[in-house]
């Protein structure tokens, strides 16, 4: 079967690399697709949030079969809606579906009406209503855009001063653009010592029905070693996480993921795709922080390296209803992701530097982010560049080689963080 992904980042050089080891996949398109993902599939120049386009583009097309919708953006537009009703198979989430990532505030009602831990909050749409509240509140306090800000419509705010500019930030100077018309005021989340929380990412399978996760995973947010610095979205990864035992993976499944699902479907908006658990180790227990309604960015490239079980059968499998007949199998091991950025990201930034890729030696490998090729040579093309990757026996390991990789790529500006899979004492 011949294969549309939809998408064109790390994320999705991960989901095409997978899908290329695949028997079941024949030729693999890519809409738009990036330098590296052309070594792999057919990039295609057409618009993907403009339904329209793509479905055309696929009825003319008749030889594929099947299109992975991966990017939050179309997802919340309704791209699996307008392709179903074309009679294309699809993975990935309807527009109802796709709510629980595309409003903060929808996730937040959703998760207080049937009792899925997560932190205290209040939405506004008034910027004055907004602001009174904080300013009787306690901090820190945590801002979020309620739409969708590309992983950076997220403010931590230590003073009211912070709070008060982060809301003008939002609400006024409009800087996630309509995603700040309307703001979550949310409770800061503490660990479980009453130190600053211990977060990990939980991607899963779901067909509505059956849930099964994957491995966790821990991402790093800011653009600064220590965590600090801007959010991004998401500067490197690692798996497996140190602190996720297999009692905390029995809780997270019995009071967040299996209500979440049923919760979806009690609400007529059945989750068939990939629903994304952002969680936090809380003296209270786990707690939710974030759903997204697709693969992580950049979680997914540590993830499906170490996925044994083909992955366009377990993509069928959501789609026919059946992913409780598949068994979803893992390797041993852990996995790192080192994300190479351009100079200036999350902020401003130029693009067209050339890259230079060296030989990265053993269980190391690369996706590209944001590439292109201008005069047969390959080039920035975007805030987050590459994602050097490398598998090892332990954390520890796979750090040292992908850090080690990472110092054989070169352009002007190159960025990244130094202690990506040392969070949490990471040694695993």
């Amino acid at each position: 079967m011949n294969v549309l992904v939809i998408g064109g980042g790390g994320r999705e050089h991960a989901v095409v690399a997978a899908l290329a080891k695949s028997p079941l996949v024949g030729k693999i398109y890519c809409m738009k697709g990036n330098a590296g993902i052309a070594e792999l599939a057919e990039c295609v120049d057409v618009d993907f949030m403009n339904s329209a386009a793509v479905c055309d583009w696929v009825a003319a097309h008749k030889d594929v079969g099947y299109v992975v919708v991966t990017p939050d953006d179309p997802l919340a537009a309704g791209l699996v809606d307008a392709l179903e009703a074309r009679g294309v198979r699809c993975f990935g989430p309807n527009k109802a579906a796709a709510q629980i990532e595309a409003s903060k505030s929808f996730a937040k009602q959703l998760m207080k009406k049937y009792g899925i831990p997560t932190a205290a909050y209040e939405v506004f749409d008034d910027y004055e209503k907004a602001l009174a509240y904080v300013r009787g509140g306690k901090f820190p306090v945590v801002l979020k855009a309620d739409g969708l800000a590309l992983g950076k419509g997220v403010l931590i705010c230590e003073t009211l001063a912070d709070a008060e500019a982060g809301l003008k930030q939002i609400m006024l100077d409009k800087a996630f653009g309509a995603a700040g018309s309307r703001v979550v005021v949310e409770e800061f989340l503490t660990g479980k010592e009453f130190t600053p929380g211990e977060e990990v990412s939980v991607l899963a399978f779901t067909d509505g029905k059956t849930i099964v996760p994957m491995i966790p995973s821990c991402d790093h947010k800011r653009a600064l070693d220590g965590d600090r610095g801007l959010n991004t979205g998401g500067m490197g990864t690692f798996t497996p996480c140190p602190f996720y035992t297999k009692d905390i993976a029995d809780e997270v499944m019995n009071k967040i993921m299996l209500p979440t699902v049923a919760a979806m479907n009690a609400e007529g908006r059945p989750f068939k795709g990939v629903l994304y658990f952002g969680l936090m180790r809380t003296k209270e227990g786990m707690k939710v922080v974030e759903y997204n309604s697709r693969f992580g960015d950049p979680e997914t490239q540590v993830v499906l390296p170490m996925l044994r079980t083909d992955l366009m059968e377990i993509f069928q499998a959501v789609t026919d209803g059946r992913l409780s007949e598949v068994n979803v199998e893992w390797e041993e091991g852990a996995c790192v992701c080192v994300v190479l950025a351009s100079g200036g990201y999350p902020q401003h930034y130029e693009k067209g530097k050339e890259i230079a890729i060296g030989d990265l030696g053993p269980d190391a490998f690369v996706y590209h982010a944001g590439t292109a090729r201008k005069d047969g040579k390959l080039v920035t093309a975007g805030g987050r560049v590459l994602n050097v990757c490398a598998k090892g026996r332990t954390v520890a390991e796979a750090r040292a080689k992908a850090y080690a990789a990472a110092e054989k790529i070169q352009f002007e500006g190159k960025q990244f963080r130094t202690d990506i899979g040392i969070k949490y004492n990471a040694k695993g």
